[in-house]
């Protein structure tokens, strides 16, 4: 039985919108031919691509990456010698793989022999060639967040699930031991009840002023900028034209939110596990937050944002707490962060090297052991693997779409939050404020044709 049937239809620019081809996806056999390999395109060759992703994936002998992607022509031809070096240095041989190059992944998704697809773009570019994936038929790698608007979110987790698409969230910290053990005790009443949770979460400096320059032949700026508002090219506005440094997108709001969605995503979706809220939200969010004044860059700084939960939990999110996540109780307090590992070399974490990963007001909780009747929560070795684990089983990851919609979400409330001058009231349910136009027009931005969620057809 041939892994794919034949591509149906073809993608059209003419009307100014995206036809997905109408494929017949592998997911629905499974991965049933022993010794198969995943094949898998990499979508967004930059930072997070390069020294997290990739070799994240080409580490497991059950995945081949075939293909790469990038609208900066200089970044795909990198992208495609990591791939040959990676596979000559581990495989013996430099011919392994011949990654073939796309400067638009719309093409890339034609390939039927592609089984699956990395997302590691700026973050205004993760909905769509998401919702684009599923409907051709590809299980999917989603890097945080998850979206750069509620509406946009909510449209991408509905079309994942209906096509049955396996996709994980790149939120990483599920699949660290000490994430889910904090999770664990908390779950199964370890500090007694839970009431108040304490998010450490920095924000971003302002910048310097940048004038407008010309665009570089290598990049496809026009796709670059996709779904949001032609602005003059800076290269501190986009990425580094040498090396892989951390890129000025994450301080725009045009491309995403800063910290509370860069950083934030992380931190919310691990309390949420913790809080037992994985699949709702909080009911009210407040904020105050400081926004340059001047320079380029625009997302908050300094901050405090106030959440409260539908089960009585409040939780506090600030740059002024320690990076991490403490959950406080009745009978004691747990306290989790990554520790000294970073997934990049700008994470903010701790340069104590004797931080501490899990913490407790008395020892003897984290000693506490688990009974089989109690609580056990999802365990993972580590975020990709257990993803290619389930495209082969076709079991739901440890970061499915839904859960990572919601924890996105509260990013992106509270980002609203820090633009009000009062309390918003939030409803999980409809995902919508209540009896608040203002704010309930912020969960949508206007979309430049023919980028964007919107202009997908088959939705």
């Amino acid at each position: 039985m041939e892994r794919r049937n034949f591509i149906k239809k073809a993608v059209t620019g003419s009307a100014g919108a995206f036809i997905v081809p109408t494929i017949l996806p592998s997911n629905i056999f499974g991965k049933s031919i022993a010794n198969s390999k995943i094949n898998i395109g990499q979508i967004g060759c930059g930072r997070i691509a390069r020294s997290h992703d990739m070799p994240g994936v080409m580490q497991y002998d059950n995945a081949r990456m075939i293909a790469v992607c990038d609208v900066d022509s200089n970044r795909l031809k990198d992208a495609q010698k990591l791939v040959k070096n990676y596979y000559k240095k581990n495989k013996g041989s430099e011919n392994f793989v011949d990654a073939k190059m796309y400067g638009d992944y719309r093409e890339m998704l034609m390939n039927p022999d592609i089984d699956a697809v990395i997302i590691s773009t700026p973050d205004h570019w993760h909905s769509q060639p998401a919702v684009e994936a599923a409907l051709a038929g590809k299980d999917i790698y989603l890097q945080k967040p998850t979206s750069l608007t509620i509406e946009e979110g909510r449209i991408l987790s509905d079309i994942v699930q209906k096509k049955g698409s396996i996709l994980q969230v790149g939120t990483q910290q599920r699949s660290s031991d000490q994430f889910r053990i904090a999770a664990e005790l908390v779950r199964n009443g370890r500090i007694g009840k839970l009431h108040t949770v304490k998010v450490g979460l920095p924000g971003d400096p302002s910048g310097p002023e940048a004038s407008p320059m010309p665009i570089p032949s290598n990049l496809n700026y026009d796709m670059w900028l996709g779904s949001t508002p032609e602005i003059p090219y800076t290269e501190i506005g986009v990425h580094p034209q040498k090396g892989y440094s951390r890129p000025g997108w994450l301080r725009l709001e045009q491309y995403g939110s800063g910290m509370i969605t860069g950083w934030g995503q992380h931190h919310f979706d691990s309390a949420a596990w913790g809080m037992d809220t994985e699949y709702t939200g909080p009911i009210s969010v407040e904020s105050v937050a400081q926004f340059p004044k001047s320079g380029l860059w625009n997302v908050h700084g300094d901050f405090m944002v106030k959440a409260e939960y539908a089960n009585g939990i409040t939780m506090y999110t600030s740059g002024g707490y320690t990076n991490g996540i403490k959950y406080i109780g009745s009978d004691g307090w747990i306290f989790v962060s990554r520790g000294n590992y970073s997934a990049t070399a700008s994470d903010p974490v701790s340069k104590d090297k004797n931080a501490k990963a899990l913490d407790a007001s008395d020892p003897k909780i984290l000693n506490s052991k688990i009974d089989e009747n109690e609580i056990h929560l999802y365990k993972s070795k580590e975020q990709h693997g257990n993803w290619l684990d389930c495209v082969e089983s076709k079991k739901q990851p440890i970061s499915p779409i839904e859960i990572g919609h919601r924890a996105c979400s509260v990013c992106l409330i509270s980002h609203i939050a820090m633009k009000s001058d009062h309390k918003l009231l939030w409803d999980p349910k409809t995902e919508r404020f209540k009896n608040d136009d203002e704010a309930n027009k912020l969960l949508a931005r206007p979309q430049r044709d023919p980028y964007g969620v919107n202009n997908v057809k088959g939705i």
